[in-house]
């Protein structure tokens, strides 16, 4: 078995945006299941994401989730309503959180006193982990390597949150910036307006003030129009949300009902 803790802890999102890869990842909304987790390592997702924002799902769901997903290999993150809720996911098996509506740099430092352990942040102390495989570790050499692999993304969903972009990127802490394009839009008056060049100018200034402070980019919001995605990597972001399981499912069995419906034949046969 295993004995380091670097052997038992890992971060596949961490080690490809250290290697300037693209990071795939997959939200959860609907599955209750921890089959989803497999289905997303199959379809070969590199994270998964447990919207608890956005979906009735519960603290136990979301524990099970994420930790079928660090036993194949793939990162799970999830999306808090809230501060509150932090430290409660990340003990269940998160590898990662989502912070949305995040508007000032005190915002984003809230979320990481909740993320990490002293001296980053003020996560308390929970004993033997999901991530450790339920080892005992020694507290400091454990908790190192949790601030270590704990990924922690906030998101841009207003023009409050752009304005203060340098600011926010500079929070020790703060791992990547993530650009809710619906949000944004909407925040604007331009729900929709995806070819809008301020969304353009909005993903260039966060990436710029990413770069500067060493932090990465994401693009969320845009599952209909890959093409805008492909070209916010090709500015410099590097995480992409793809979509939803529920998205997933509805797109691919609209398709499979029109493909019947289309079947050309004799009705007299």
């Amino acid at each position: 078995m295993p004995g380091k803790i670097d052997d038992i802890l890992r971060n596949h999102v961490k080690d490809k945006l250290a290697r300037g890869e693209v990071v795939s990842s997959m939200t959860v909304r609907l599955v209750r299941g921890i089959e989803i987790a497999r289905i997303a390592k199959t379809a070969g997702f590199d994270s998964l994401y447990v919207d608890m924002e956005h979906a009735s799902l519960s603290f136990d769901t979301t524990g099970q989730i994420c930790m079928a997903a660090l036993e194949v290999g793939v990162t799970p993150l999830v999306r808090v309503p809230g501060v509150a809720e932090v430290s409660r996911v990340l003990d269940g098996g998160a590898l990662g959180i989502i912070a949305p509506h995040v508007r000032s740099a005190a915002e984003a430092k809230d979320y990481v006193r909740a993320a990490k352990f002293p001296p980053l942040g003020d996560r308390s102390a929970a004993g033997p982990l999901p991530h450790l495989q339920y080892r005992s570790i020694p507290a400091a050499e454990a908790d190192a390597a949790l601030n270590a692999a704990t990924l922690l993304m906030v998101q841009f969903e207003s023009d409050e949150a752009l304005a203060k972009a340098d600011e926010i990127a500079a929070v020790d802490g703060i791992d990547m910036v993530m650009i809710g394009s619906n949000d944004l839009l909407a925040d604007w008056g331009l729900a929709g307006q995806y070819e809008h060049p301020r969304l353009g100018e909005a993903y260039a200034k966060t990436i710029a003030a990413c770069r500067k402070h060493g932090k990465h980019v994401g693009v969320g919001g845009l599952s209909s129009r890959p093409d805008l995605a492909a070209e916010f990597v090709r500015m410099g972001a590097r995480y992409v949300s793809t979509g939803t399981d529920l998205g997933f499912l509805l797109a691919a069995c609209t398709a499979k009902a029109k493909e019947v419906r289309e079947i050309k034949f004799n009705k007299k046969s």
